[in-house]
């Protein structure tokens, strides 16, 4: 096995509620706050940290499979088109590249963010949005 060219991963999720929603996973589930900002036009962002992460990639069998021995029923909602996942990397360019010829679709070169990382937006295989991120603090 090769060494995994990932530092990190963040699951990006969007939500209406965004009070509620920090309130939940950081004082009911007990997350860590990591970092947080608010932006131009009412732009906020929490990152909560999670001491482990994994990326399960199933497919509908195993997910009709899961809901069974979970709940006894089918009651997986579709895939929501709308989540992106972000992981870092040590280097954002070569990574695009790499994902690039593996199969992604470059939807943005790497771009440099106004909170200094470099960015890049992919679509990979399947149809999930990922970005590539490499913090340039560092």
């Amino acid at each position: 096995m090769t060494e995994s060219r990932v530092t990190q991963l963040r699951l990006v999720a969007e939500t209406d509620d965004y009070d509620a929603t920090v309130a939940f996973y950081r004082d009911v589930l007990g997350l860590t706050e990591q970092e947080s900002y608010s932006g131009e036009g009412g732009a906020q962002v929490t990152i909560l940290g999670i001491p482990r992460a994994t990326l399960e990639i199933a497919n509908r069998a195993q997910v009709r499979l899961i809901d069974d021995v979970e709940v006894g029923r089918p009651v997986s909602r579709p895939p929501a088109l709308s989540i992106r996942v972000a992981f870092e990397v040590q280097d954002a360019a070569s990574t695009t590249t790499a994902l690039e010829a593996g199969g992604a679709e470059v939807l943005a070169a790497p771009t440099r963010t106004p909170w200094n990382s470099l960015n890049a937006r992919l679509e990979a295989p399947g149809g999930l949005q990922i970005t590539v991120f490499q913090e340039l603090d560092s």
